[in-house]
């Protein structure tokens, strides 16, 4: 007996450590109790958001110690030790002897704990132009446009950009088929309506028709018009299909789901927010580890002044937006449309950017291009 209750109690310790090992090394939906990837946001299976990730990634995407308190007027570099002097703004900077980089947050200065880099392949300024040259010349009166241009820059820098991991999960109501029809309808007939209060209504001319064209709006009456006939309506009650959706539609409508994961780039620098990229992802499966003795001398390095809180929720909005636009070019009509955003993991990551500028009569003409891939990031007056 004694046996039995000692093999008892090992095989109780043995399971409590067995679930506590598998519990840190392995996540499950609160919901329904489906495993789940490390790095899910969402439940795979019932689509439930998941607190347990939303948590853990907060938690390692946490800073590192504090260096300094903010306001200070230098600091030293957590790498190297060289001095490292803030100017006013600046919350994003690299050191210009080692390349670690330190950031301003709301306990101050902090070293940044993933930092990247994109590495330069588009190197010189006939390469920027062959890329550029089929997109300003592009149409038959434009042609030679470039050569017709005066160039105003064309300079290379390493921009520092935020990288946001957003998973985005858009819940969408597309009304059915019939309600859709109705609304055609509607709209077909509204426009009979509106044609025949202006052209006065069989005889009652000028002010007179357009008072009959407002009084069949509303439903009191019976009118004769060129749709009418075609869509076999003798009385048009306009009101009841704008507000419900047609009789007995009732704001009927199909249920999407539309769900994506990011890594979405904001750019730190508030001076050039008006090349923020709005639907562009950089090449990250290339990108490696800031390393400041592999960039090319000369290139400078820019600081930034947006700081990681602010760009991860910049990264909500502009996720939020992109989700709408996607979902309004693949649904013709939405009824209604909710996006939700968990943010993970961020890194900063210097990209290669070349900015180029054209004055063509007056009109100025700016490409933003990667350095990396060769495409374009932005671009204005084109």
């Amino acid at each position: 007996m004694v046996k039995l209750v000692f093999s008892w109690g090992k095989l109780k310790r043995n399971l409590k450590h067995y679930l506590q090992k598998n519990l840190v090394s392995n996540l499950y939906c609160q919901n329904c109790g489906a495993q789940l990837p490390d790095d899910a946001a969402f439940c795979t299976k019932c689509g439930k958001n998941t607190s347990v990730n939303a948590s853990k990634q907060a938690a390692s995407a946490s800073a590192g110690p504090v260096l300094a308190p903010s306001g200070v007027a230098s600091l030293k570099c957590p790498s190297c030790g060289a001095p490292i002097a803030p100017k006013f703004g600046e919350m994003v900077i690299t050191c210009q002897y080692c390349g670690s980089g330190v950031t301003l947050g709301s306990q101050g200065w902090t070293n940044i704990q993933k930092q990247t880099m994109l590495t330069l392949k588009v190197a010189t300024d006939e390469q920027v132009k062959a890329i550029i040259k089929p997109l300003v010349d592009k149409g038959l009166l434009n042609r030679h446009r470039l050569e017709d241009s005066k160039q105003e820059e064309m300079s290379l820098t390493y921009v520092p950009y935020w990288i946001v991991s957003v998973s985005a999960r858009t819940s969408i109501t597309v009304p059915n088929q019939t309600a859709q029809v109705a609304q055609t309808a509607t709209a077909a007939a509204l426009m009979g309506v509106i044609l025949g209060g202006m052209g006065g209504g069989g005889g009652g001319g000028g002010r007179r028709g357009g008072r009959g064209g407002r009084r069949a709006f509303e439903g009191e009456f019976g009118v004769s018009n060129p749709f009418a006939g075609i869509l076999g309506l003798k009385r048009i009650p306009i009101m009841a299909f704008g507000m419900g959706m047609g009789r007995g539609g009732g704001g009927q409508g199909n249920a999407q789901q539309m769900d994506a994961n990011y890594n979405f780039p904001v750019i730190a620098l508030k001076a050039m927010t008006d090349y923020q990229p709005r639907d562009y992802q950089f090449n990250l499966e290339g990108r490696e580890l800031f390393d400041i003795s592999k960039l090319p001398k000369g290139v400078k390095i820019l600081n930034g002044d947006i700081s990681e809180d602010a760009a991860k929720n910049q990264a909500k909005t502009l996720v939020d937006q992109l989700q709408s636009q996607k979902a309004h070019e693949k649904y013709h009509t939405i009824s209604s449309i909710k996006t939700e955003c968990d943010v993970g993991d961020v890194e900063l990551l210097h990209v290669p950017v070349w900015f180029a500028k054209f004055d063509h009569k007056g009109n100025k003409i700016v490409l933003v291009i990667d350095a990396n891939s060769g495409r374009v990031i932005n671009s204005h007056g084109l």
